[in-house]
């Protein structure tokens, strides 16, 4: 079987993440609803300025077994209330798929999650790679003043559902204390 994927490189700026040679993905503050836990304080920022949360480029390669999408993440610094800015999270379409993601640069976390409740935060600094197991989902947080930038990648036909989160939420939530990132129950989680 063949792919129709010719041999090809493309340039990501190891200082911020960005490539001049593709668009990113851009998700703002008003695209986030339903994820941040204190939703009044969401659309209060929002009324005042809708805040770009993170971004991201993706390849569009054909989503066929044989193939590796990878990209960079940008998730930039800031806050909700007292919860840090994040990537809206997802598990696989293809649950079964692993991905891995390295930390180019900034400070923060992988919050993972699988359907039976195990839970793990695996820690993004420069140089650490983190690897998510298939059946967890996944969202990256910006703990730091700095953007977050991370690579990743994963199998090109694994999909993405990020539809279990926009409905259920993650079970843990990360937020500041005395300044300091701390995991807690997410109290609005939707267990059925």
């Amino acid at each position: 079987m063949t792919n129709n994927v010719n041999p090809f490189s493309l340039y990501f700026d190891l200082a911020n993440g960005n490539s001049e040679e593709k668009e990113s993905s851009k998700r703002f503050l008003s695209n986030m609803k339903g994820m941040f836990n204190d939703e009044t304080t969401l659309q209060q920022i929002v009324d005042e300025e809708d805040r770009l949360v993170y971004e991201f480029y993706e390849l569009d390669l054909p989503k066929t077994e044989g193939n590796i999408l990878f990209g960079t993440s940008i998730v930039y610094p800031g806050k909700v209330g007292d919860e840090y800015y994040m990537t809206k999270g997802h598990f696989h379409t293809i649950l079964d798929t692993a991905e891995v993601y390295y930390c180019i640069s900034g400070q923060g976390y992988l919050l993972m999650e699988n359907p039976e409740g195990d839970w793990k935060a695996g820690e993004f600094k420069p140089g650490n790679a983190v690897y998510t197991p298939g059946r967890y989902a996944h969202r990256s947080i910006n703990t730091g003043d700095e953007p977050l930038v991370t690579f990743f990648a994963f199998r090109a036909d694994a999909g993405h559902d990020y539809g279990t989160i926009e409905t259920k939420g993650f079970r843990k939530l990360m937020v500041e204390r005395d300044g300091k990132p701390e995991i807690i129950d997410n109290p609005n989680w939707v267990n059925d």
